[in-house]
This record gives structure tokens, C-alpha cells and sequence, in this order.
């Protein structure tokens, strides 16, 4: 559903965006002609009977429609009447009803389907000013509601107790301008109070059933967007390649989800929380970027299987990347990096394979950083070009350089760091069977080893002679440090396909 939710009420509605200003100077007529543009310029077919009657003009029916890419479906919504009012001040007030409907119908598979759902809104409001190449859109309004009416599938209607869906945002106040030239640049501020959800499914056929729903407050978004003209969405490497660019950061001060259900006769739940997140993404015909962090979050699973809940808690929590995402002969710089801050169990879920607590429990914490270089040997925009690479053995690309600036592994009571600096021979595949041939350094520092050993070997999980056979692992790799159970190793690729343990030479 977020599909149509972006498409269509982001595109009809939050567009309708604007900002009163001192040399504001657009019409009624302007406005219709650009929304149909904007619209239009979207993939989206739209119609409307037109009516003037003073200072108002009056859009009756108005439909858009599209059909969704890569499938035999169609999207359609129909707003049965939309005013637009000259204030007289060279600024155009938006009229909608307080509600109105929806239209997700089509066929897929030799099945036909339709679903309408209602959109309803409590005191909305949107102006816009400026000119006709560079209108402001502001809204606000108390509350607006997404709501499934009814579906059908062959004919046959599914029932609101068989599949239910509510989605609701309080407080809502945004803004948007839009410049027109040779493209459509567009920028928008967004907020709301809160956002919530509720989704519940019960299958006729089974026993399955289930609920979700969470709520995100405080809610804040800006973003950018270029739009190139004649855009046409059936075809997503087209667009890249016209110009369509999209970065935006997203952020709320906290969340809570909540499910339940039943799967195969058995019972289950999940809670969750956070206090907060972000997430930043961007993207373009050349580039990829996500970046997504959340911060205080505890989770919480009930199964059949499991007299107890299992629950699990983190301080911080990130993954970020990017990478290139068109075929070039350039080598192209990317980067990644995840983190996992302060994991913690529940002493109940601890127990299961630690009921003496012979294991140190403090915080657990994973984290890498990483960039390096490589060539892109696939447009990974282009779909028939990824299918292709998925039913061979060719490689997607090229690792020319890696670079790890930061590794952490802390748990148990064990510490894991290093950093490294390697570049890749590419056409020198013989000495790593296929793979490029590394030359760089790794060093790594590895703190409370035999003491773990020790615990795992009283714990019963390793054994005596696993235990030797890892103990004499570490002393041909490491040498010891100068504080107690500590390990240094400096590992040494060299470009004829060496590779050295602290100067000895392990292959």
C-alpha cells in the first residue's frame, strides 16, 4: 500500500502546497495548468470538468489515473470536487471535500482486483503564491485519514474483519516550492505531531490471523526533488538517465509498534520501542546513499514455542552506505558502515545457555566503518540487466581499494579492534583462486581471548583440545601485548601474493 500512498496521496495532496508571498502573482487557471502538468509529468492521465463562477473556479470529478510499471494494475483516484479561489491578493486558495475516494483496481495473474479506500481530513487548508514558474505551496490541517472501504478480488468482496487498514497523522503543516525551467526543482518542509497505523488480517482459509500497529511522533522532513520533463515511470533507467534526482532526511522523537497473531495454530507477539531516529537517503543516476540510525530501542517476542518473552535492547543502532549504481569504466569511490551499540538480553534469555553466569554480561557492541573504490560493471538501474546478472556468474563489479577505518566486536567479556588499507590487483586472479590480489595491512588487537576460552571450556562448549588448537592459532597469527591476555597481529598482503603474521610468512 505505501506504494500508492507515495504515488497518490503525496503527489495529489502534498503537492498542494504553498507560501503567501509580498510579490505573489498566480491565478486560479495557473495553478490547474500546473497541477495537471506536475501530475501529468508523473505518469498520471488526469481529467476534470471545469467551472468558473467569480472568483472560483470549480474542479468536478477530477481523476487521475496511472498504470503501475511492471504490472497489468492501474491506479486511480477520483476527487469529486476541488475548488480553486482568487483571494485577490495574487494568491489561490485550495478547496477539498472533506473526504473522498480512492481506486486501486487491475489485474495480475489472470485475477482481477480493486480496492478503495477513503481519504478524509479535518480543517486542511493550502494556499499558493508566486508566479507561474515558481509557485509556494503551504497546508496545514488537524488531522488527515487513510481508511481501506472495501476490496474485492475475482468478484468476490473480502470483508473488513478479513483485511482492515487505518492510517492517521495529527498536526500536520508543510510547505513546498516548486520552480519549473528546464526541470521541475522542487523543495519541501514537512511535520507532524504523530503518525499511527493499524493493519489486521484474518484468513478465511486458515487460521492465521494478525494485527499490527505503531505510532512515530513528532515527525519532521525536508527534501529535494528534480524532476526532468516527459518523464515516463514504466521505464526507472530512463529516468535516472533524464535527470530525476530525490534526497530528503526524515526524523521522529520516538516510535512503538505492536503485533500480534496467530501462524499455523500458534500464537505470537512482538513489542518494540525507540526514543527517536533518523533517516537520510539520496539518490541519482549515479549514486545510492542511506543512512538510517535509531536510538533507545527494546524489543520484545512471545512465541508458543517459549514460556517466556525474549527480549533484547540497544542503545544505538545505525547502517549506512553508498555505492554507485551505474556501469562505468571510472572507478568509483563507496562506502559502508553499521553499528550496534550497548546490545543487552534479558537475564531470562541469558539463562538458557548461561545459567551460572559464568559469562560476563555487559553491553555488547558491533561496529565497522569502511570505504573503498571500485568499477561498476552493471547498471544496476536498468532491470533486465540485473535479471541477467542474477542467472550468471559474472561479477557486478571491481574491488579496486578497501579501506577499514574502524572495527569493534566487544562481548563476553572480549574485545575485537582493528583497522586496514588494501588495494586490489584485478588482473592478478591466480594467487587467491579468482579473486583480485590484496596488498595492504591489517592491524588488529585482541583483548580477553584466553579468559574466554577458559570460561567456554568450564561451560562445556569447547573442549580441551579445541581449545589448544585455537590457543595455537592466536600465537602463530599474534603476539602478545604489554597488558595481561592481550593480542597484537599485524597482517601483510604483499603484491606477489605473500602473506605475513608479524613479519613471518604464513603463505
Amino acid at each position: 500500500m505505501t506504494v500508492f500512498l507515495r504515488r497518490g496521496c503525496c503527489a495529489a495532496l502534498a503537492y498542494a502546497v504553498a507560501t503567501t508571498g509580498a510579490f505573489a502573482d498566480v491565478t486560479a487557471n495557473d495553478v490547474w495548468a500546473d497541477w495537471q502538468a506536475y501530475l501529468g509529468g508523473m505518469g498520471y492521465n488526469v481529467s476534470g470538468e471545469q467551472s468558473v463562477s467569480g472568483d472560483v473556479t470549480t474542479i468536478s470529478n477530477m481523476t487521475m489515473a496511472m498504470a503501475i510499471p511492471e504490472t497489468e494494475g492501474t491506479f486511480d483516484m477520483v476527487i469529486p470536487e476541488m475548488t480553486l479561489t482568487e483571494n485577490g491578493d495574487g494568491t489561490v486558495n485550495i478547496g477539498l471535500p472533506a473526504s473522498f475516494p480512492m481506486t486501486i483496481s487491475g489485474e495480475a495473474e489472470g485475477e482481477t482486483f480493486s480496492a478503495d479506500l477513503v481519504y478524509s481530513h479535518d480543517a486542511l487548508e493550502m494556499v499558493v503564491s508566486g508566479t507561474p514558474k515558481n509557485m509556494t505551496y503551504d497546508y496545514s490541517a488537524n488531522s488527515v485519514n487513510l481508511a481501506m472501504d472495501s476490496m474485492e478480488f475475482d468478484g468476490e468482496t473480502v470483508s473488513s474483519d478479513m483485511l482492515a487498514l487505518n492510517v492517521n497523522m495529527n498536526e500536520i503543516a508543510g510547505s513546498s516550492q516548486m520552480e519549473v525551467g528546464e526541470k521541475r526543482d522542487i523543495a519541501q518542509q514537512f511535520t507532524a505531531g504523530s503518525l499511527s497505523y493499524d493493519v489486521a488480517f484474518n484468513e478465511p482459509d486458515s487460521e492465521d490471523t494478525g494485527r499490527i500497529s505503531g505510532k512515530l511522533d513528532d515527525l519532521n522532513f525536508e527534501g529535494d526533488t528534480i524532476i526532468p520533463p516527459g518523464l515516463d515511470v514504466s521505464n526507472i533507467q530512463d529516468i535516472y538517465k533524464a535527470g530525476f534526482a530525490a534526497s530528503g532526511i526524515f526524523t521522529y522523537a520516538s516510535g512503538s509498534t505492536e503485533m500480534a497473531g496467530t501462524s499455523e495454530g500458534e500464537a505470537f507477539s512482538l513489542s518494540s520501542s525507540s526514543e527517536g531516529g533518523t533517516f537520510t537517503g539520496s539518490i541519482d543516476a549515479q549514486r545510492l546513499v542511506y543512512d538510517l540510525a535509531q536510538n533507545s530501542t527494546k524489543l520484545a517476542v512471545t512465541t508458543a514455542d517459549l514460556p517466556f518473552p525474549i527480549e533484547v535492547a540497544m542503545a544505538n543502532a545505525g547502517l549506512k552506505f553508498e555505492f554507485p549504481v551505474q556501469a562505468s569504466e571510472e572507478i568509483q569511490p563507496f562506502g559502508f558502515g553499521m553499528n550496534l551499540t550497548d546490545f543487552t538480553m534479558s537475564d531470562v534469555l541469558w539463562s538458557m545457555f548461561d545459567p551460572a553466569g559464568s559469562l560476563p554480561r555487559d553491553p555488547a557492541t558491533i561496529a565497522l566503518d569502511a570505504t573503498g573504490t571500485a568499477k561498476v560493471l552493471v547498471d544496476f538501474m536498468d532491470p533486465e540487466a540485473v535479471e541477467e546478472l542474477e542467472l550468471s556468474d559474472a561479477a557486478p563489479g571491481e574491488l579496486h581499494s578497501l579501506k577499514i577505518s574502524k572495527l569493534l566486536v566487544s562481548l563476553v567479556g572480549a574485545q575485537l579492534t582493528g583497522d586496514g588499507d588494501f588495494s586490489f590487483d584485478n588482473s592478478n586472479t591466480e594467487e587467491f583462486d579468482g579473486l583480485p590480489t590484496p596488498s595492504g595491512v591489517a592491524n588488529l588487537k585482541l583483548v580477553g581471548a584466553n579468559a574466554l576460552l577458559d570460561k567456554l571450556i568450564g561451560m562445556g562448549f569447547v573442549s580441551e583440545n579445541d581449545a589448544l588448537g585455537a590457543r595455537m592459532m592466536m600465537g602463530l597469527m599474534a603476539v602478545p601485548g604489554e597488558e595481561p591476555d592481550t593480542l597484537n597481529s599485524k597482517i601483510e598482503f604483499t603484491e606477489d601474493g605473500q602473506i605475513l603474521a608479524n613479519g613471518q610468512r604464513i603463505k
